[in-house]
């Protein structure tokens, strides 16, 4: 058993049940449209737009973690235009205010009366480039916008729009300016996700399509294009189909055997000699929620043991803390965790 999912799923490998309903079916069937076209786009990463579907389908936030260059932000670009979602993209910084994510009053000096200028954060999927870069009050800010789901400018409750998701990005090898997330705001990411280099033949693939990208004419001059430029504006799907699979995913049948393994998991963690933090009950919700909508994508109306095992490592992961004395004899949080599910065979 692996912790980690390390058998990417071929979008053609998943077919329509032929016990489902034809409901499930064409939910099954847009899923695949969905993989599909992110293909044509962004090569290999099954895992992550796995994730980032996951992640879509049942409300929660998502941070991603790995190196630059790895298309984070063009895998997000992508889907949001392959579901006809609203898309923005805010890149952190030290001098960041929580007015430039938010929003702020403007005085209309036509009118002489303040108005109010809505920020980035009104938008379907909002693209936290380098979340870990921004100061505590403008982590606090976006918190509260995970949270609740509205945010505050003068005074008054502003709704976000349906549906709304965070995906955030950090680099986990370069500290230099950054502020490291609390956990109360981890907590709130129902999953982390480590992204890792592509394989040498995804990488091979990469670069030919890079080579034959081309120019774009503008103007009297030109500008060589990128991948950003084969984004399709068509989308493979309306906003009525991802509400239908959103349901089709409260409809995806658990096991009470299920969820007492997942209370199991959960309360190992909390009574390891080895962990200082053990995970809260939302980590329990967040991996029924994602096993969930993994075994809605993966062609099934039931959730399997394997379900958990593969989102174990970003469910739970980023939610517990190893002690002084396991850190010091070289122990890792995937270690502990790896031993947790271990003894479940």
């Amino acid at each position: 058993m692996s912790v980690t999912d390390s058998t990417p799923t071929n979008p053609d490998s998943v077919g329509p049940d032929s016990e489902a309903s034809p409901e499930l079916n064409n939910v099954i069937e847009f899923i695949k449209q969905v993989r599909t076209r992110v293909g044509t786009v962004v090569v290999g990463q099954d895992i992550v737009v796995e994730r980032l579907l996951i992640a879509l389908f049942t409300g929660g936030h998502l941070l991603l973690q790995g190196v630059p260059g790895l298309a984070k932000t063009l895998l997000v670009s992508v889907l949001s235009k392959t579901i006809d979602l609203d898309f923005a993209r805010v890149q952190f910084t030290i001098d960041l205010l929580p007015s430039d994510i938010l929003g702020s009053e403007i005085l209309d000096q036509k009118t002489n009366e303040f108005r109010v200028h809505r920020g980035p954060v009104f938008t379907n999927l909002l693209l936290a480039d380098e979340i870990n870069r921004a100061a505590p009050k403008v982590q606090g800010a976006l918190l509260e916008a995970m949270q609740e789901r509205k945010v505050t400018i003068g005074g008054e409750n502003f709704s976000l729009p349906a549906p709304f998701l965070v995906i955030a990005t950090q680099n986990p090898v370069e500290q230099a300016g950054t502020f490291e997330l609390p956990e109360a705001q981890l907590d709130r990411f129902m999953m982390l996700h480590r992204l890792v280099y592509p394989t040498p033949d995804e990488e091979k693939e990469i670069l030919r399509r890079n080579a034959n990208l081309g120019i774009r004419v503008e103007g009297k001059g030109a500008v060589a294009k990128t991948e950003f430029d084969m984004l399709s504006n068509e989308p493979v799907g309306s906003s009525d189909k991802l509400v239908s699979a959103m349901q089709a995913v409260q409809n995806v049948y658990v096991s009470e055997a299920f969820i007492e393994h997942i209370v199991e998991v959960i309360n190992r963690t909390r009574n390891h000699p080895m962990l200082e933090l053990g995970c809260s009950p939302r980590a329990g919700i967040s991996l029924i929620k994602a096993s969930r909508a993994r075994a809605l994508i993966r062609g099934r109306h039931y959730v399997v043991p394997d379900d958990l095992y593969a989102l174990a490592e970003d469910v739970i992961l980023h939610r517990i803390r190893l002690n002084y004395e396991a850190l010091a004899d070289g122990h890792t949080g995937a270690s502990v965790l790896q031993s947790i599910l271990r003894e479940f065979n």
